[in-house]
């Protein structure tokens, strides 16, 4: 048995049984590829895949458990090339971070100067995408950490971990009739065409549930997963804006006013999730410190040595998160 076995089956795997596309992103060759199984398999004594011709069709039931051990055979192997870095130089290294299009344009940018400037040898890489993309990055260990406020939970393999609240505002033009009003409410907001984060983006799921929760029912016109372009819609005079309060720029927003609408909606948490045991380098809880200053090396070795999410859960429910 080879490691490079190990790591063909579970690339395979990864790509929907396609060894096509496994041997591209491997730089190797088909034929090599589909030879290496063979060879495991016989070695095993057990089909890890089931065929139709040349083609693999399924996973069987003996290759789930094989593919189970050959991950964590994997994850480890990259844990001890990490424990080497770290002893060799721990000052260098890379760092890939998913999150969404409001963590990257409005709250990481400082965070990333500070490690930048503390870190000048470490590679920063970021990757955006919708909540459940990112998750599934990180769920992968594609990326080192993931920075979301949805869908993180549905990786069980993940540790989440709280970094601050935060709610929302209203935007709307400087002359909108609802900038006269002391304080905002539902009824008023169901009035008018809304434009704001598609479902599954930036806390979504609690601005429909503030409104089902009343009986109303919302004029939804125009949805983004990016808070610039809702902003520009609103410009452009589609309807008011619901969006991140963080997301509102008074500097570059001139044309438009953000109006609080907090006491209207559940605050929203925003977390970061690693995958269950990772090694964690020095700058890595450096990062997550800069982050969420909350974070200290030891509550996120506590975090990652609980065994599942409601125990993680419990970890942190007395813990008063900071708002944004």
């Amino acid at each position: 048995m080879k490691l490079q076995q190990l790591k063909y089956i579970a690339e395979v795997a990864k790509h929907d049984l396609n060894v096509t596309q496994t041997a591209a992103k491997l730089f190797t060759s088909q034929p090599g590829i589909s030879k290496q199984i063979r060879l495991l398999e016989s070695e095993l004594g057990v089909n890890i895949f089931k065929r139709s011709g040349k083609h693999l069709t399924e996973i069987t039931l003996a290759g789930e458990a094989v593919l189970a051990l050959a991950r964590n055979i994997l994850d480890n192997v990259e844990n001890i090339k990490h424990i080497a870095e770290e002893y060799a130089d721990s000052s260098k290294g890379t760092l890939s971070i998913a999150t969404t299009h409001t963590q990257a344009r409005y709250v990481l940018p400082d965070v990333i100067e500070k490690f930048i400037e503390s870190y000048p040898d470490v590679t920063l890489n970021m990757h955006q995408g919708t909540p459940v993309q990112i998750s599934e990055l990180a769920s992968k260990g594609t990326t080192d950490f993931a920075i979301a406020t949805e869908a993180l939970e549905l990786f069980g393999n993940l540790v989440m971990m709280p970094c601050y609240l935060w709610n929302r505002s209203v935007v709307v033009p400087i002359d909108h009739p609802l900038n006269t009003s002391k304080k905002i409410t539902l009824e008023q907001l169901a009035e008018y065409p809304i434009v704001t984060y598609v479902f599954g983006f930036t806390g979504r799921s609690h601005l429909d549930k503030a409104f089902f929760d009343a009986g109303l029912k919302p004029k939804v016109v125009f949805t983004a997963s990016d808070a610039d372009v809702i902003k520009t819609y609103v410009k452009l005079g589609l309807g008011i804006g619901i969006i991140a309060s963080m997301a509102f720029d008074k500097d570059n927003d001139t044309s438009l006013t953000a109006i609080d609408a907090s006491h209207l909606f559940e605050a929203s948490t925003t977390k970061i999730g690693f995958k269950r045991g990772t090694y964690l380098r020095a700058y890595m809880y450096d990062f997550m410190q800069m982050f969420a200053p909350h974070l200290t090396k030891d509550l996120i070795d506590a975090a990652a040595a609980t065994a599942d999410n409601r125990e993680l859960e419990t970890l942190f429910e007395k813990m008063r998160v900071p708002n944004c």
